[in-house]
């Protein structure tokens, strides 16, 4: 094969591969969000249309993106130590996130659970959500 080929192929394998561990990483991510709102989120979004629910999901899995490709940015290397940073870096990553969403709820003093149970977007939701991607964009900052 050409050098060409060769680095298409490897290429398109280590995208392949980094989207696989990025759709995993955000699966990892909804249940970590999942755990730290009250109720099953899935149901909560879907049977219940929740807009609260619906936000704050939504504003957490994009601060997991930002974790997960600050990890990948970060980890060069070969394609297994990048893999395996990535995973790590993001695993670390979405602790962190969800750890600090949980405190920061507390500091601010917002209760998700009370959110949750209303049924209109309530201006703590619009905060949290705002927080959570600042919350995300620090920690992927960090793993840079």
């Amino acid at each position: 094969m050409s050098p060409l080929v060769d680095n298409l192929l490897s290429g398109a394998l280590a995208i392949a591969a980094y989207a696989v561990l990025g759709m995993v990483l955000l699966i990892v991510g909804f249940y970590a969000i999942d755990l730290a709102t009250p109720g099953k989120l899935s149901a909560v979004i879907k049977i219940e249309r929740n807009p609260n629910a619906t936000l704050l999901a939504t504003s957490g899995l994009a601060a997991v993106g930002l974790i997960v490709a600050a990890s990948i940015w970060s980890s060069g290397g070969a394609l297994h130590e990048g893999l395996l940073a990535t995973a790590v870096f993001g695993l670390v990553g979405i602790a962190m996130q969800t750890v600090a969403m949980l405190v920061f709820d507390l500091v601010a003093g917002i209760s998700v659970r009370e959110l949750i149970k209303e049924s209109e977007l309530q201006p703590g939701a619009r905060l949290l959500a705002v927080t959570h991607l600042a919350i995300g964009l620090i920690t992927a900052v960090a793993v840079i």
